[in-house]
């Protein structure tokens, strides 16, 4: 694979796993069966935005770290990598800590519809909790987003450089010309045959002023 296909992959790879975490974050992650005297509706659905509200923060940063790797240098993907790893970990154990408690990461959520607070209070009320699929993918979506932070630290060097396109251009000096022109690079470099010509021209021209022909002076041959 080159380098520049391998970067893109990766790039790619890394956006992907971003809106994976978006989409956890907005799925329905459990159902709670309450008791009938809590509330007149006997089922909840707890999304991942209450079960585990630190997702969105997690794919955003996710999302502005893909931005950062496309436009660093090697020293920055090295650090880009770690916190890709540091990442992936937070947000799988954040959903691992919801699928451990389901009934105490729906705690808000029972208490606004039911306004009973304290962990023990609300705790009662519930029956029974069925998972769905959505906080097995958020684990698995952290765990891929640990491999693919590993695999930024094993292949940045592989990546292409930035582009050229900002970069200040290197001006080489001629060791043999002048200091003030090694001072100023704007500075005009002179040609030495334009020198002669501009000569040539004053002469012709103090020819013709004093009455004779220049063209008469180049064209004799010279004298031995």
């Amino acid at each position: 694979m080159s380098p520049r296909r391998l970067k893109g992959v990766t790039l790619l790879a890394a956006i992907v796993l971003s809106g994976l975490m978006l989409l956890t974050w907005t799925g329905e992650w459990f159902s709670l069966t309450l008791r009938e005297s809590a509330t007149g509706n006997r089922t909840l659905g707890v999304t991942g935005e209450v079960a585990a509200p630190a997702l969105v923060a997690l794919a955003l940063a996710s999302l502005a770290l893909v931005a950062a790797l496309a436009l660093s240098g090697p020293f920055f993907r090295v650090v880009l990598g770690v916190l890709e790893v540091v990442l992936g970990f937070t947000v799988s154990v954040s959903a691992v800590i919801a699928v451990s408690n389901p009934v105490r990461a729906s705690e808000s959520a029972i208490s606004a519809v039911t306004g009973v607070g304290g962990s023990v209070s609300v705790a009662a009320l519930v029956t029974s909790v069925s998972q769905t699929a959505f906080p097995i993918l958020a684990i698995v979506v952290g765990i891929l987003t640990m491999v693919l932070g590993v695999f930024v630290l094993a292949t940045f060097r592989r990546w292409p450089g930035s582009t050229g396109r900002y970069r200040q251009p290197v001006v080489l000096e001629d060791p043999d010309a002048p200091a003030a022109h090694r001072d100023d690079p704007d500075a005009a470099t002179v040609d030495p045959g334009s020198e002669d010509a501009a000569a040539d021209a004053i002469s012709d021209w103090d020819t013709l002023s004093g009455g004779s022909d220049p063209t008469s002076r180049r064209a004799d041959p010279p004298s031995r």
